[in-house]
């Protein structure tokens, strides 16, 4: 989740059942403008699908593990001048619904697909983060006549392509990385304030909306707890059960962060142990993605590998810039 800055943080098994907001904040809005419907995808299971709007191709955000679609609420407006971009909330997270599915990675596939269908998408170009990979790798394998391409926004792991070549998620899950401070009760104050202590930790801003998908507001107006979805208990099937995916058959950019960024915390960070414990963490991560980026670029004819030095693994956030100049060039070079 973007609240911890962590790769491995980010396919995380946890996260929220609830509805975003409550009486008590009848009086926010989301300043983000985009259109809100939902899409009936399997046995009366309704994803959120958020539209920006925009001309041109269209393109669809997928978020990674134990985000829901507000997370783009920033990032989408920047894609709108030259596509149509909607963003899907996953089921078991936000306010979509939830159920059991009995194939994972061929249920949220499905998913996907579902919504283009309803929203009748012509070969849209997929963009998706971290575990949508996955989601990604399963419509290239499946339908790959209809997209125009793929975007992999540190979603190019081996739950996205594994030929053998590259390095497992597990190995990198299994990396211990130095944690940030919890936010403090001045920073739970409001949603406001927790936003800005997600700035001083990441380095950037993180929409304010996303933040209310995932925490309860308690009854004085202050910032409650983590709400607990029950989408996270399918992250861990898709990265040890899903099929391995040797081939991407459609065109596809492929963007790492490598050296990762491990957020502002640690890069002012003075403490001995911290900076020690970070550099560890830090050069055995870079080596495994180093190890995936070759295994990509080496086994995907149609892919094109770009790796951003010092970004965070919320990558279309932290070089927002760069991610959407890329974007770019990779629609309008699309037939």
């Amino acid at each position: 989740m973007l609240r911890v800055p962590f790769f491995l943080q980010c396919l995380a098994l946890f996260v929220c059942l609830s509805t975003p907001l409550f009486p008590e904040e009848s009086s926010w809005v989301d300043p983000s403008p985009h259109r809100i419907r939902f899409v009936t995808v399997d046995d009366a299971v309704r994803l959120e699908v958020l539209d920006w709007g925009g001309k041109g191709r269209p393109i669809l955000l997928l978020a990674g593990g134990g985000d829901t679609a507000h997370v783009f609420d920033d990032f989408a407006s920047k894609l709108t001048t030259f596509a149509h971009v909607y963003g899907i909330t996953r089921r078991g997270f936000g306010a979509s619904g939830y159920a059991t599915p009995d194939n994972v990675a061929d249920r949220l596939g499905e998913d996907v697909l579902a919504v283009m269908n309803a929203l009748k998408l012509e070969k849209p170009v997929l963009v998706g983060h971290s575990i949508a990979g996955a989601e990604l790798s399963w419509i290239a394998n499946h339908h790959p006549q209809r997209v125009a391409g793929l975007v992999y926004l540190e979603a190019g792991y081996s739950y996205a392509f594994d030929n053998g070549k590259g390095a497992s998620v597990m190995a990198m899950q299994a990396l211990q990385a130095p944690q940030p401070p919890a936010p403090n009760k001045v920073d739970l104050a409001s949603f406001g304030t927790l936003a800005n202590y997600y700035q001083r930790v990441n380095g950037f801003r993180t929409p304010e909306a996303e933040l209310r998908q995932e925490r309860e507001l308690d009854s004085n107006g202050t910032v409650g707890k983590e709400l607990d979805f029950p989408g996270g208990a399918m992250f861990m099937k898709l990265i040890t059960g899903s099929p391995k995916y040797t081939a991407i058959p459609v065109p596809a950019l492929f963007v790492f962060a490598n050296p990762h960024s491990l957020g502002a915390w640690v890069d002012h960070n003075t403490d001995p142990a911290v900076e020690t414990k970070a550099k560890a963490y830090s050069t055995e991560l870079a080596a495994l993605t180093a190890r995936q980026e070759d295994a990509v670029q080496n086994g995907v004819p149609n892919a094109h590998v770009i790796s951003l030095q010092h970004a965070h693994h919320y990558v279309y956030l932290s070089n927002e810039e760069d991610i959407v100049r890329e974007i770019r060039a990779f629609v309008s070079a699309l037939k």
